[in-house]
């Protein structure tokens, strides 16, 4: 959840790390600060946002060579000055910055206050490291022995670096179950949660593993592992345009991810999909093709908007692969003893790559025989690092908190997998594959037609941002999509929203139906389209104000609903990446003229690695 960036080198280390926790701060915006060796091992740091703490430190003589900084998401403890990291040590000569959490910090906390330790915050962090400097003053070891043997005590997860009043030239990380990356410049180290704050800088990095900590002393880099045992680094090159992390002239990386999307679904597609040669690849599936093909059942993993992609999914593998499918809530599914056959394929859904609850999913599925294959947009992240085989999105960054483009890349690149499945097992005939290829050429295009409605769609919007609830209703394929526009809405706006299969309203939802209650339809020409035709009939008979998401050319539902927003038609199984982008818009726009902070909604983070 949180944003780590830590600095050693030529430059002044408080202007990367300031820049750097500018671009983290979509993990966490609670509380923010800074620690420098400049005379003294320093820690600044303050309530709320990177700006806040800008403002507290002008004036200040920040010169220093070596620095780390955080920006946290509230666990242990209410976001305050006290419980910001980076958290000293009981002497003050050690600091440590931490994203994750120490399961088993209250039974130390217990242990060092019986040894005459005093702790200023609530936190999990600051135990940790006067626990650290407990093995170290004991054992009389080096700094990142004593590192290393705390973590062979500690239970949890964690990404965390150290530092040291005694060794301004050292920076001690490690990581288990929480990103941390290492970028490698020209006499310099960087240290991040994601490559965002390094890209600027260098595009060399070193993906560290669970249970590896990472030296630098003095220009040399060295890892091991907890157990002890010296590792080779292994230095990958990042493919990241510097220009991918700004607005580029947009008010908000919402809106600007947005628009990108007739982008992002083609580079989804770009090399692996090509209708004139009937030719679909997805080079990470085929070491493992079969083993989809012959799948008995297939287990969908995720959580948010990426289970609402696998609820779609579903849909895909059903009805083109003729393959039993599950989609599981990953923090349900591994806590329920679920039954796991060998014969099974699990498919893990997630942006970052990094979401903790998904992760231990696929840990518990492996551990039961099942093959994984991951979906995930991060390349060098966890899930595609722990799975058998899967398949990057290629949707670039995404900053906004609430998720869209990588919505829409999951769903195509589910969409092709399905397809390929399809194929190669002949549940579809060669006319149908190629049709269905042809209309995802088509995808981007008409996604561009969608986007160019947005003026319509904020006159929609301004109708309607003072109310309280929000219903979203659709059928089929346009089910999940219901449930995403009710998550955006909420996630962003603050408006209480959900989202139900049309037919269900019936079953208790329609007690909520008044002339106050805006009813979103999707209400696309597919195969239920009749059916909910008559639900709209259903709520206009109890004076629900409809809105509709309808395709081009529908002359009846206008005729009911209050307001029509019109995508192009398509296959039902690819209307979701078409009809959810109004969705996204109309919360979008809601959400700004309500004043609330778009791109970092209270309460949230954009990567959740914490249970």
């Amino acid at each position: 959840m949180c944003g780590i960036v830590a600095y050693v080198g030529y430059r002044q280390a408080s202007e990367v790390i300031i820049k750097g926790l500018k671009r983290l701060e979509y993990r966490g915006y609670d509380s923010t600060g800074i620690a420098l060796v400049n005379g003294g091992l320093n820690v600044y740091k303050k309530k709320g946002k990177v700006s806040e703490l800008e403002t507290y430190l002008k004036g200040m003589d920040l010169n220093s060579h070596i620095g780390m900084g955080h920006t946290r998401w509230a666990t242990h403890g209410e976001p305050n000055d006290e419980n910001a990291h980076p958290h000293y040590s009981a002497t003050r000569n050690l600091a440590i910055i931490h994203n994750g959490i120490i399961e088993n910090y209250a039974s130390l906390r217990k242990e060092l206050t019986r040894k005459g330790h005093t702790f200023l915050s609530e936190t999990d962090t600051e135990v940790f490291i006067h626990f650290i400097e407990d093995i170290y003053e004991k054992e009389k070891c080096s700094l990142d022995e004593a590192v290393r043997l705390a973590l062979t005590k500690v239970v949890g997860a964690y990404a965390i670096v150290v530092m040291s009043f005694e060794n301004p030239n050292m920076l001690i990380a490690a990581r288990k179950g929480s990103p941390l990356v290492l970028g490698i410049g020209k006499g310099e180290f960087f240290m991040a949660s994601d490559a965002t704050p390094i890209i600027e800088y260098t595009n060399e990095v070193v993906y560290l593993n669970d249970q590896e900590i990472a030296l630098v002393d003095n220009g040399k880099l060295t890892i091991k592992n907890v157990a002890n045992l010296p590792l080779t680094p292994y230095i990958q090159t990042v493919d990241m345009e510097l220009e991918a992390l700004e607005k580029g002239g947009y008010d908000h990386f919402m809106l600007k991810e947005i628009f990108e999307q007739p982008r992002s679904i083609l580079d989804c597609m770009r090399g692996r999909l090509d209708s004139a040669s009937n030719r679909l690849i997805l080079g990470g599936l085929r070491e493992y093709i079969k083993k989809l093909v012959n799948a008995d059942r297939i287990m969908i993993v995720a959580c948010g908007t990426s289970w609402h992609a696998g609820l779609v999914a579903e849909y895909f593998f059903e009805e083109f692969c003729r393959i039993p499918t599950e989609v599981e809530y990953a923090s349900e599914f591994r806590y329920r003893n679920p039954i796991i056959r060998e014969g099974d394929v699990v498919i893990a859904i997630s942006q970052s790559g990094e979401t903790a609850d998904t992760l231990a999913a696929i840990e518990l599925a492996k551990s039961k025989g099942a093959i994984i294959f991951g979906v995930c947009n991060v390349v060098g992240s966890s899930i595609p690092r722990f799975t058998h085989a899967g398949t990057y999105t290629h949707a670039g960054p995404e900053i906004g908190v609430a998720s869209t483009k990588a919505f829409t890349a999951q769903l195509t690149v589910l969409n092709m997998i399905a397809l390929i499945v399809a194929h190669t097992k002949g549940t579809i005939t060669e006319q149908k594959f190629h049709e269905m290829l042809v209309e995802m050429e088509h995808i981007p295009s008409k996604v561009e037609r969608v986007l160019k409605q947005n003026d319509k769609i904020h006159l929609i919007a301004e109708e309607f941002k003072d109310v309280h609830n929000f219903l979203y209703l659709g059928r089929g394929y346009n089910f999940p999509v219901a449930l995403e526009g009710a998550l955006k809405l909420k996630e962003i706006s603050y408006i209480h929203a959900e989202g139900y299969p049309a037919a269900e309203m019936k079953h208790g939802p329609i007690a909520l139906i008044d002339n106050e209650m805006p009813v979103v339809f999707i209400a696309t020409k597919d195969s239920s389209y009749e059916k909910v035709v008559s639900n709209i009939q259903e709520v206009k008979a109890r004076k629900g104000r409809v809105i509709a998401v309808i395709t081009e050319g529908d002359k009846l539902i206008p005729s009911m609903a209050e307001f029509v927003i019109e995508v192009p038609a398509t296959h039902e199984a690819l209307m979701p990446i078409v009809s959810v982008v109004p969705l996204q818009l109309l919360s979008y726009h809601m959400a700004v003229m309500r004043g609330c902070n778009v791109d970092q909604p209270r309460n949230l983070a954009k990567s959740v690695t914490v249970e």
